[in-house]
């Protein structure tokens, strides 16, 4: 019977992973609705511009903004947040199915891959931004594929897989940069040249970056520049956000909330990962980029120090989880061989595997703690506490009281520019720059702007670009813009929507003075 559920459990596991993201429904996030955009107004013939006659590349995710469009092509809908969330609930399956084979290669044990896939498929890290239409969910199976492509020595097929990811997100850089060097150093000792790979590999990129060059001037992303110009940052705030994330992969900190406990959950969490990174390494040699990853990505984030969203939080995750399980298999199975080495070793002695049993089923305990049967916002249906979208069903409901107001020609101005975009089809002022280049140039703000640690809105963008409406948090604005004698002269307050978000008194939204309709 255990024989047949190893061999069917990868499916179910599939299944379940499916079902976890289906049941919650769509709880989309503010950033997934500017990937819709980018995608509807790819279908209207608008081209791939956020607002029309723009070309200005605002998404860090352009296959995910075209396989959003082919999705809506083929099936002629319109409703792109249940596109999005069914595209990332297949995505996440077959990524469950990936880690039961990638577990079982790493450690030589099929229980530490049935225990990752299993912890995968309820993880609130994938199953909130699946459901909250963002790329993570296709991110992650690409780097999960790229992984179990190449330890398994088909470095062509990885070598595709990885520009795939590129395409996805460039911080796939991360992953696809230790396994190149681990693919020369291969081929040098040989004394061979990765030709195929590397054309293979040019080739799935070359189309989009000679788009990207010709279309909007460069294929990086204008929202990578624009972000670290507008966010104002403390140092070490990456640091700290992502070793709490280290420290707490299966939600313990909503358990286990002293500080010490955390930090020891953080110690052993990397001792054990470590551990099974270096049994990973001496199973395969090829292994290596794969148990570096989590390393390189907390190095690399915290070097940078960006403001840290939470599906930044989730690339690393599922390579930790198999690290960890991979350890723990490792101390059961040298535990056992000790025990059976003694003279008086007792006659039964539970199999390696056994020991795994416990410690995932309290992994899994502690991810099924982090949902909540009854959310307070949103649909009424089971899903993660971190499944968060209040904001954007705010912002939605803004959109549906200036839809009759709003024309294609409507300027109107917002921090966060997602829901309101896709909602109100107005031309958007992006007051962080992300689809509006224009905005660098008003920052950085001097320090007594920003009533919110890492943001404020700078007053003279607005001033200057004159949009017909405003819609910002309160909190934005509070010591800048809202205080401003010429915004108050030619703005008045239309729409007060009651909300505490971030400390705001309120979302609030502004008409200018000479507009005919408010």
């Amino acid at each position: 019977m255990l024989r047949r559920l190893a061999s069917f459990g990868p499916y179910l596991i599939a299944t379940a992973a499916i079902v976890a993201r289906i049941l919650p429904t769509p709880r989309t996030i503010d950033d997934a609705f500017i990937t819709f955009r980018y995608a509807r107004n790819l279908l209207a013939g608008l081209g791939f511009v956020y607002n029309p006659g723009e070309h200005v590349l605002g998404t860090t995710t352009p296959l995910y903004t075209l396989l959003i469009a082919a999705l809506a092509g083929l099936t002629r809908s319109n409703h792109y947040p249940w596109l999005a969330l069914l595209a990332n609930a297949l995505a996440d399956g077959l990524t469950c199915l990936l880690l039961v084979r990638l577990g079982e290669k790493l450690s030589g044990q099929r229980i530490v891959g049935l225990s990752a896939g299993l912890l995968w498929a309820v993880a609130p890290m994938s199953v909130t931004f699946a459901v909250g239409g963002m790329e993570t969910s296709v991110f992650i199976l690409l780097l999960i594929l790229s992984a179990d492509l190449y330890l398994a020595g088909r470095a062509r097929w990885a070598a595709l897989a990885s520009a795939l990811l590129l395409l996805t997100r460039p911080d796939g850089v991360l992953f696809v940069g230790p396994v190149l060097l681990d693919l020369l150093w291969r081929q040098w000792r040989a004394r061979k040249w990765p030709w195929a790979e590397a054309g293979i590999f040019l080739a799935a990129l070359a189309p989009w970056a000679v788009f990207a060059a010709v279309y909007f001037g460069s294929p990086i992303p204008h929202s990578v520049s624009a972000k670290s110009l507008a966010y104002h940052l403390k140092p070490g705030g990456a640091l700290f956000r992502l070793l709490q994330n280290y420290a707490s992969p299966f939600f313990e900190h909503l358990v286990f909330s002293n500080f010490y406990l955390l930090v020891g959950f953080l110690i052993a969490y990397i001792a054990l990962a470590v551990i099974g990174g270096l049994q990973g390494a001496r199973r395969n040699s090829r292994a290596w980029p794969i148990t570096f990853y989590p390393w390189l990505y907390l190095i690399a984030f915290a070097a940078a120090n960006p403001l840290i969203f939470r599906w930044y939080l989730a690339p690393p995750l599922p390579f930790y989880f198999l690290l960890i399980l991979t350890g723990l298999s490792k101390i059961a199975a040298d535990l056992s061989a000790a025990v059976h080495s003694l003279r008086d070793a007792p006659r039964f002695i539970p199999r390696p595997a056994s020991f795994i049993l416990l410690p995932a089923s309290f992994f899994f305990i502690l991810s099924l703690n982090a949902w909540t049967l009854h959310p307070d916002h949103g649909p009424a249906y089971p899903a993660p506490d971190i499944a968060w979208h209040q904001l954007e069903l705010y912002y939605t409901e803004v959109s549906q009281g200036l839809a009759p107001y709003v024309t294609p020609q409507t300027v109107l101005a917002a921090g966060d520019v997602g829901a309101l975009g896709y909602y109100s089809n107005a031309r958007i002022l992006d007051t962080v720059g992300l689809m509006s280049p224009e905005a660098a140039a008003y920052y950085p703000l001097p320090p007594a702007l920003y009533a919110l640690d890492v943001y404020a809105v700078p007053p003279q963008l607005i001033l200057d670009r004159k949009p017909d409406y405003v819609a910002l948090l309160e909190i934005y604005g509070r010591r800048g813009l809202f205080v401003d004698p010429v915004f108050l002269t030619e703005y008045q307050l239309v729409t007060k929507i009651p909300t505490d978000i971030y400390g705001s008194d309120g979302l609030l939204v502004w008409a200018r003075r000479d507009l005919q309709a408010r």
